[in-house]
């Protein structure tokens, strides 16, 4: 099965959604949980109003891009204008434990060598 390349749509489009901004003012991680705080009110951009409908439950950050057919990118500047007026909060994914933090490999080993004994 052959996937056709997502249209993301006309550079000038692309420039009024965002409003001629080409970073986001927040780190959204692309697994970054999204949560509509709000419904849609009238006269809202219609991107944003559509992110508020999908993230009725926690969505994330790509899941919402793939949906709208837009670049993550323009997702990120969209999620943060929204964040900033309180209509969603974002759930950061939780940092993976660092190696140093790990336990040893030889406790581990010692561990299963006793649970074998078990």
């Amino acid at each position: 099965m052959t996937r056709k390349p997502v249209d993301t749509g006309d550079p000038d489009r692309l420039y009024t959604v965002t409003g001629g901004r080409s970073r986001a003012d927040e780190p959204f991680d692309l697994v970054t949980l999204i949560v509509s705080e709000s419904g849609p009110v009238p006269g809202m951009q219609s991107e944003h109003a559509r992110i508020l409908e999908l993230c009725r439950h926690p969505t994330a950050l790509v899941e919402i891009a793939a949906e709208l057919g837009l670049p993550v990118m323009v997702v990120r500047i969209l999620l943060g204008d929204l964040l900033d007026t309180g209509r969603i909060t974002a759930r950061h994914p939780r940092a993976a434990p660092s190696v140093a933090a790990m336990p040893d490999s030889a406790l581990l080993q010692e561990v299963l060598h006793g649970l074998r004994n078990l």
